[in-house]
């Protein structure tokens, strides 16, 4: 089993070489060092688990001795999903369940996919648009759908996009007949643009250019005079535009009106977003800009056991609520909606730690009950 993934490890390793393009396409300059890995061992139980250690729904039993090895697909070492996998390498490897985590840089959404259906992954970050089409067998997973399974959701991925302000473009309807960077092929950011366009009755044909090129080109291209306008679908603040922004004028061009309503009608993963005004960690706008925004997901194989499933999950959700948190995309949504809008089934190990959650909460307002009922008492006597 070692040797079969160490095998694996190296393969990955190399693709992940070779492969540009991600969900992720983003040039973030957020870097986390990965924990260094303690040595860690448990002798592996060779008894099943009794029926009352079994989790799930569908009766999976689970060796809940035996630790696992991770490889965790993250997106390019330049974005904000490879740091994110670092920060969590540690958080992860202090479980008795798991040996270590091997961190590997990938092509993202898509790739990250298909290496867990081809086990070489077994957990991973993704877009929920993504996500949304391995589980349906849509688009370029077309009668294929994948096994994953979310753990939680994370950060909002803001369709942000800037058009240089010579370009005249103040709306999604002005792409039209202008060179555009719609990202790299097959790349998340891909994905929304043709979506963005779509909405607007609009298709690659109808602009001048299309260039699949990732954030850091088409900054250069804008700078240069190539590009008249770009996608960046990414957190914010997203690091090439504010460096755009230091050498060109821009536009932030909003996507609402007609062109959201049809996209949050069509595409359920989609939710609206807002830039706002006079926030300095943020662009620091003069007016606030309307766009939209793609969850993005932390998945796993759907064949994960589910003591590990619920013990990720569990690591995850106490590590957000620490003070130990450097990565900024991770403390721009509330841990307590880790579990809400997920387009992907929840692995059946995480929705125990969720319900345990909700137990737990409804105990506290139990005791909060009664703790005003004895007050009552007490001011009566």
């Amino acid at each position: 089993m070692m040797l079969r993934t160490g095998m694996l490890v190296a393969a990955l390793g190399l693709s992940g070489a070779l492969l540009a393009g991600c969900g992720d396409d983003g040039s973030d300059a957020e870097t986390e060092e990965a924990t260094q890995n303690g040595e860690s061992s448990s002798q592996a139980s060779e008894e099943q688990t009794s029926a009352g250690d079994t989790n799930g729904e569908g009766g999976q039993q689970t060796a809940s001795a035996e630790p696992v090895s991770l490889i965790f697909g993250t997106g390019g070492t330049g974005g904000t999903y490879y740091p994110i996998g670092g920060a969590l390498k540690g958080v992860f490897e202090a479980s008795d369940l798991v040996d270590d985590v091997q961190v590997v840089s990938t092509g993202a959404s898509v790739q990250n996919i298909n290496n867990i259906t081809d086990g070489l992954n077994q957990i991973a970050i993704v877009m929920s648009d993504v996500a949304y089409d391995a589980v349906n067998g849509e688009n370029q997973f077309d009668g294929q759908p994948a096994d994953i399974q979310a753990l939680a959701g994370l950060y909002p991925n803001v369709v942000q996009i800037v058009a240089t302000e010579d370009s005249g473009i103040e709306s999604i309807a002005d792409l039209e007949g202008k060179r555009v960077g719609v990202g790299k092929v097959g790349s998340g950011v891909e994905q929304s643009a043709a979506k963005v366009l779509e909405s607007a009755d609009l298709s690659y044909d109808d602009l001048a250019q299309v260039s699949h090129t990732g954030y850091a080109d088409s900054v250069t291209s804008m700078s240069n005079g190539n590009l008249d306008a770009a996608f960046f679908t990414s957190g914010v603040p997203n690091s090439s535009i504010t460096g755009l922004m230091q050498s060109t004028d821009i536009t932030f061009v909003p996507v609402s009106g007609d062109v959201a309503d049809k996209l949050l009608e069509a595409y359920p993963y989609y939710e609206t977003y807002t830039l706002p005004a006079g926030a300095p960690e943020r662009y620091d706008l003069g007016e606030e800009v309307d766009t939209v925004a793609i969850r993005n997901m932390l998945i796993v194989s759907g064949d994960m056991r589910d003591d590990v499933a619920e013990e990720l999950t569990q690591r995850f959700h106490d590590y957000l609520n620490s003070e130990n948190v450097s990565v900024g995309a991770l403390k721009q949504f509330d841990p307590d909606t880790m579990n809400q809008n997920l387009v992907a089934p929840v692995h059946p190990g995480a929705q125990e730690f969720y319900d345990s959650l909700s137990s737990e909460d409804g105990d506290d307002d139990a005791s909060d009950d009664a703790s005003s009922e004895d007050s009552a008492d007490d001011a009566q006597s």
